[in-house]
């Protein structure tokens, strides 16, 4: 049983996908700090002058507030603002057409919090590929599992279930292995890829929102999403 934790993150970029994909069981980690700069509320975007972010504006933000609590600011027309940047960035686009449905299709429904607003814009290009299929979409808080940093992500994963831990690159400076290891949990890291797709405004970048692959390559992106894993000494030993 493989197991993947994370917070919510803005359209993020194909690599999250690609743990998403390998996953038997997704946790949304909600319930977590939020931290200004993250990619919780924001993302890139190809344009034809650069790479530019795609924001959402918070407002209200207070220190200690966890993703599920910070507030969307509704002073300003973003969502309109951010389907313009879209429509003019990828004006060109084969499947410009699929990109804006999806992003619409999150857009529609109200929000009070990233946190949602976030998880819907993931969940929307999970059903966009397929990937709601097959797997088991978690919130944190229904877990009821108290506690924090390894510890408590150990103890989700064997709540769960897991046998697996899998994670991002980020994790190599904070997490126990040892604990998981203890536990009987093997912890994996993503071994990304990076596959080149046909994109727009010059040089291909793999770090930029999965909507620069619905828009340039449709359902067919799908084939872009497949990066594997490595344990965790193997990981480190090869840094």
């Amino acid at each position: 049983m493989k197991v993947v934790i994370s917070q919510p993150m803005f359209f993020p970029w194909v690599g999250m996908f690609e743990q998403i994909r390998l996953a038997d069981v997704y946790v949304h980690y909600g319930d977590v700090q939020f931290s200004k700069g993250s990619f919780t509320n924001r993302v890139q975007i190809k344009t034809a002058q650069s790479s530019k972010w795609l924001t959402v504006p918070l407002q209200q933000l207070s220190l200690g507030q966890s993703i599920d609590e910070v507030q969307l600011d509704t002073r300003t027309d973003w969502r309109r603002q951010h389907l313009d940047q879209l429509k003019q960035a990828y004006a060109g686009a084969p499947h410009r057409k699929d990109m804006l449905t999806l992003v619409e299709s999150v857009y529609q429904r109200p929000y009070t919090t990233i946190g949602e607003l976030s998880r819907a814009s993931m969940m929307a290009c999970c059903r966009y590929y397929g990937l709601e299929t097959g797997r088991r979409f978690v919130k944190v808080d229904e877990l009821g599992i108290a506690g924090a940093s390894s510890q408590r992500v150990c103890d989700i994963v064997k709540a769960l279930g897991g046998t697996r831990y899998i994670t991002g690159l980020g994790a190599r400076h904070y997490l126990d292995h040892q604990l998981f290891e203890d536990a009987g949990i093997r912890v994996e890291y993503m071994d990304y890829r990076k596959l080149p797709y046909p994109q727009l405004h010059g040089e291909f970048t793999p770090y930029v929102s999965l909507l620069d692959l619905v828009a340039n390559t449709g359902p067919q992106g799908i084939d872009v999403i497949v990066s594997g894993t490595q344990n965790w000494k193997d990981f480190l030993q090869n840094e």
